[in-house]
């Protein structure tokens, strides 16, 4: 009954996550902080997926259903190792290669690109030229500086962030890993218990 419990808790909780995530996405768009779609379409769909394992996860304890505990469990493990593999990632990128991820990045997007100029008052990636078009306030004046060392000083302190807040919630996985392993194995309080015999 206590890991019933606890893997009902684990499961509202991952739901609230996921509410959570969904409720951000569309604050930003409905702020103006972030114009991609794509990148708002993704918050929703990670967390409408969230929510639905949460629920399967939900159901299976409430009604020890093997399967749905089985399906569970599986899937928490699958979402364990992207999880713990995106945020050793996060931790081993050095300053170089974060800064060629940043100028992949830069240069594949339009809107990002705009988001970032409007957001940090800066124009360009590497150097300011006026003769290109930039959407910051700087620009009227033409005293803007380079976005680059701005986004540089800013995401190294974020992959650390975003690494370890990813490590500490994918060993939480584990765990509801093992929970619901340990209560799949158990018997069904409310089953008959001569129709084990």
């Amino acid at each position: 009954m206590q890991k019933r419990h606890k893997l009902n808790l684990k499961s509202i909780l991952r739901m609230l996550v996921s509410l959570l995530l969904i409720g951000i996405a569309a604050w930003g768009i409905g702020f103006g902080l972030i114009s991609s779609f794509r990148v708002v379409g993704v918050a929703i769909a990670v967390g409408i997926f969230l929510f639905l394992i949460a629920l399967v996860g939900l159901i299976g304890a409430v009604k020890h259903h093997q399967v749905l505990l089985f399906f569970y469990m599986i899937i928490l493990l699958l979402v364990f190792i992207v999880q713990f593999s995106v945020s050793c990632a996060c931790l081993a990128l050095n300053k170089e290669q974060q800064s060629q991820l940043l100028e992949v990045g830069w240069n594949n997007t339009n809107s990002a690109r705009t988001d970032i100029e409007r957001n940090l008052n800066c124009c360009g990636f590497r150097v300011f030229d006026p003769n290109e078009t930039c959407s910051s306030d700087c620009f009227r004046s033409h005293q803007c500086q380079p976005c680059a060392p701005i986004i540089e000083e800013y995401s190294g302190m974020v992959l650390r962030f975003v690494g370890g807040i990813g490590l500490f919630f994918s060993f939480t996985e584990i765990l509801g890993v093992w929970l619901t392993y340990r209560y799949r194995n158990q018997k069904d309080p409310r089953a008959n218990p001569s129709a084990f015999l």
